[in-house]
């Protein structure tokens, strides 16, 4: 599949939803992707791309910034805190904070750096071990907590158990958001974006349908 065809059903199903145009931003997931395939979609003109490493952007997207104007990188991975720093400083948004720790971090490298990236939450909507991210019924205290912090915290984020039906965590994540006070929803993936779009997506994570297998 190619961009074409993704961002052709994007818009349709921006369409089937009676949303805006545009409303839903495509995120190109280039985690493990050759250089030689990034270069290809960037210029074909696609700008926003999601990287789950910080070691991995650092390599890559320095030098494809310096050719490329208006690119836009997110962290879509776990982030630790010792690597914060580096993180703020490469990516123009974050969408895995899901801890106390990180965020007075984050907080602290904003002040002395005088610029903070675009923040998501991430919340753990299945309840599973393995993944990170805050609990559903602890959301938002752990929203006001990065509020009082003065976080730019515009949205939040998921990632469904594969085992499930990804709506029901995309309707949580939507509730969980609009009684706090955020437009932002990062959620959906290659194979059910359309379902994410549906259900407010702002912001959607795809990769192997854009780039073909990985590495």
């Amino acid at each position: 599949m190619s961009l074409q065809d993704i961002q052709d059903k994007f818009a349709k199903a921006e369409v089937g939803a009676a949303r805006t145009a545009g409303s839903a931003q495509l995120i190109a997931v280039s985690k493990l992707q050759p250089d030689e395939r990034v270069r290809a979609v960037l210029e074909q003109g696609h700008r926003v791309f999601g990287e789950n490493r910080v070691q991995e952007a650092a390599g890559k997207w320095p030098g494809f910034k310096e050719e490329f104007e208006n690119v836009s990188v997110h962290l879509i991975g776990p982030l630790q805190t010792n690597k914060a720093r580096q993180a703020m400083e490469l990516f123009d948004a974050i969408h895995t904070l899901d801890r106390p720790k990180l965020a007075k971090a984050i907080a602290r490298l904003a002040e002395e750096l005088g610029h903070c990236p675009d923040l998501f939450v991430q919340v753990n909507t299945g309840e599973e071990d393995q993944k990170v991210g805050v609990a559903p019924q602890e959301a938002d205290a752990f929203i006001a907590e990065c509020r009082d912090l003065d976080l730019p915290i515009i949205g939040l984020m998921c990632i469904p158990p594969v085992d499930e039906e990804p709506s029901l965590h995309f309707a949580l994540l939507a509730k969980i958001a609009a009684r706090n006070g955020l437009d932002g929803l990062s959620m959906g993936m290659s194979s059910d974006f359309e379902r994410a779009i549906a259900l407010g997506a702002t912001h959607v994570r795809v990769g192997s349908a854009i780039f073909g297998d990985r590495a």
